[in-house]
């Protein structure tokens, strides 16, 4: 329990902070949730689109610290990945 004032306002900022953090991580989310859909699918178009936009929301979350910057560079990469294999197919 905190006591002390200082120890209760960090309690309270890190309240504040999580709520934030939760719907950036859950919008990022929702990105790649998009993406992955797209190329279940097999829609070349919209996953063309639903991956700029991931990839964007990724960096995003990377330049907020919700994510850390390598884990962000590889899930673009994987994405990429998965994109150039779709165009292939």
């Amino acid at each position: 329990m905190a006591n002390t004032p200082g120890a209760k306002k960090a309690v309270r900022k890190i309240a504040r902070r999580t709520e934030i953090n939760k719907a950036r991580r859950s919008r990022l989310r929702t990105f790649l949730r998009r993406f992955e859909e797209a190329v279940t699918a097999g829609d070349k178009p919209t996953a063309t689109t639903a991956f700029v936009e991931a990839q964007s929301e990724l960096m995003r979350a990377v330049s907020k610290g919700v994510v850390h910057k390598n884990t962000g560079s590889r899930k673009v990469s994987r994405l990429a990945a998965r994109l150039k294999k779709l165009a292939a197919a």
